[in-house]
């Protein structure tokens, strides 16, 4: 059994020992091998500075290798796993759940980058707690790639993003980076002056298609913003901190105008309201950093800013990649577009103006939120000239967090990129189009997306530019 206080990974380095002679051996063949390879995770850039998914993995290795992981419980895990408190209770907690899917997420990742040419391949099977350790076949099956899929109802070809498993069938597993690594990504990035930087090794395979679809922000001189939503929340009592926060109001003015905000109000007896915009999701955080980590070393003069702070003069004078809610950025800056877009967010999802034949005239989100965030939401990414039509603006939008990280990975990761590139060419003739709008499908558990499948792609015409 690890104890709590010892099996803590403070530092880079965690060792993994192997049962002792013939304590249950016969429960799990190749445990030695086992936990070479999970050594071998532990000490990967893809986990560092995760220090909690690698105290989780450290913890599942040892109890799957002596035999145990069958019998684990998400209490123990919690305990003696994660340094919960013994109070921890697993039917109003959803830690454990949560954390071993960002795992699962990190391995995917790790055999997608690291360990490429590793002859073992972990997993953890959704559903169970016990790693499940396979040898990688020589013909190549688990390396990542692409399922292709005809759409149903002629709703274009669907693409979707799958990444190696343990098993011998494909599995789709999360897409966006883990929010366990977010706020060390965030001070990686945003550090103060003099603060030792933190090294990150790993860059994105830029090929080809990655060279096209990105050249507007590559080949260029102009700077680049990177505009996060910073969402509009009501101060109800600045003394007691109490926010309130309703993803239909963006406006002051639709917040005055609110009668939630009023009951609100009236309940807590007091005279202060005030708009905040202090605090903004994870998601952002996430999609930023692997915009950064693709862009940083090839964008000109590279920046952050809150989207409040985006002024229309930077919004002409910078390309722009946008991320966050769709209603936001669609309803001001990006209307100022001198371009039509045929596919708008709505409430409900995402609308096409002019769909084709067995087209929905809208593609619905289906989620929900509790007692976990898990289902479907449509992510749109637009590709448009700025409002003098003399630089690029990119927005990644969703109804949720989970969407709008998926279309930046999706964006950032080579395998999909490539179909990108090729569906975009065939929506315009064979050659890629300067501004576009491409639609993308992505299933989520527990906010982390789990499947990236692309939809369709639309050409926007703008007289300026072809």
């Amino acid at each position: 059994m690890l104890d709590t206080a010892s099996s803590a990974l403070n530092g880079t380095h965690a060792e993994l020992s192997a049962p002792p002679d013939g304590a249950r051996e016969t429960h799990f063949a190749g445990a030695a091998t086992l936990l070479e390879q999970v050594q071998r995770i532990l000490h990967s850039e893809e986990l560092r500075g995760a220090g909690v998914l690698r105290r989780l993995l450290k913890f599942l290795a040892e109890k799957s290798a002596s035999g145990e992981a069958d019998e684990l419980k998400e209490y123990v895990i919690a305990i003696d796993g994660l340094g919960k408190p013994a109070s921890y209770d697993p039917r109003h907690n959803s830690a454990v759940r949560i954390q071993v899917a960002r795992l699962r997420q990190k391995l995917a990742d790790y055999y997608r980058r690291e360990g490429q040419g590793d002859p073992l391949v972990i997993d953890i099977p959704k559903g169970h707690f016990k790693l499940k350790c396979d040898i990688r076949e020589a013909s190549g099956l688990r390396t990542a790639g692409l399922s292709l899929e005809a759409a149903p109802n002629g709703v274009g070809s669907k693409k979707k993003l799958w990444v190696a498993t343990s098993g011998m069938r494909w599995a789709p597993v999360a897409a966006g980076i883990t929010i366990a690594i977010s706020l060390g990504i965030a001070y990686y990035w945003m550090k103060p002056a003099g603060a030792k930087a933190t090294s990150i090794s790993y860059t994105p395979k830029w090929n080809a298609d990655m060279e096209e679809l990105w050249r507007p922000f590559t080949a260029t001189n102009r700077p680049m913003i990177v505009a996060i939503e910073d969402p509009l929340f009501v101060e109800l009592d600045g003394k007691k901190g109490i926010y309130y926060r309703d993803k239909t109001l963006n406006t002051w003015s639709e917040i005055k105008a609110s009668p939630t905000v009023e009951a609100l109000h009236g309940a807590l007896k007091n005279r202060e309201l005030a708009p905040s915009r202090y605090y903004t999701a994870f998601g952002e955080v996430d999609a930023s950093f692997l915009l950064a980590r693709l862009l940083g070393s090839r964008a000109e003069n590279l920046s952050l800013v809150k989207t409040t702070d985006l002024s229309m003069r930077e919004l002409t004078d910078n390309n722009v990649v946008f991320v966050g809610i769709e209603n936001i950025f669609f309803n001001e800056q990006i209307q100022a577009a001198p371009v039509e877009t045929p596919l708008q967010p709505v409430h409900e999802g995402i609308r096409d103006m002019h769909p084709g034949p067995n087209e929905p005239v809208v593609f619905l989100d289906k989620y929900s939120t509790a007692p976990s965030e898990e289902g479907v939401a449509y992510a749109l990414v637009t590709h448009l000239p700025g409002p003098l039509g003399s630089n690029d603006v990119e927005s990644f939008t969703s109804s949720r967090a989970a969407g709008y990280v998926a279309a930046v990975k999706a964006f950032t990761d080579p395998s999909f990129v490539r179909t990108l590139v090729s569906e975009l060419k065939r929506s315009s003739g064979g050659k890629l189009p300067r501004y576009y709008q491409v639609l993308l499908k992505v299933k989520f558990t527990d906010q982390v997306p789990t499947e990236i499948t692309f939809v369709l792609a639309r050409q926007l015409h703008y007289p300026g530019k072809l």
